[in-house]
């Protein structure tokens, strides 16, 4: 694994641990603030539903997480492959339903990991 692929899987993996966190722990509290279009008496009763997304986020997180410390480079690249595509097609379900924002933030950066790992 080049040590660009490295840094983008960390990064990503990074971005999707604070996304777990946000979701799960601070979405009544920093949600309004962030999500400002978002009606504010609806993120206590959608509290419940962001700690699910966090969960998700959470597990893409670790094994990306666990792709980094894999002694066996051919596992390393499956398990970063896997993972990295996971992030890939919630990018695109994400853009085609909830924003298009999230395209840039998540299925670019887990496509230019992707292409680091195979080059």
């Amino acid at each position: 694994m080049s040590i660009i692929a490295f840094i983008l899987i960390l990064l990503i993996a990074v971005l999707h641990a604070y996304i777990a966190w946000f979701e799960a722990f601070a979405w009544t509290t920093k949600g309004p603030k962030v999500f400002k279009s978002f009606p504010k008496d609806l993120f206590e009763p959608t509290k419940a539903m962001a700690a699910n997304q966090g969960l998700y986020n959470g597990f893409l997180a670790a094994g990306l997480l666990w792709s980094l410390v894999i002694g066996d480079p051919l596992w390393k690249v499956n398990v970063a492959t896997c993972f990295l595509l996971f992030v890939l097609v919630a990018g695109i379900v994400g853009a085609l339903t909830a924003s298009r924002r999230i395209f840039f933030v998540q299925t670019v950066p887990a496509a230019l990991a992707l292409i680091a790992l195979y080059l």
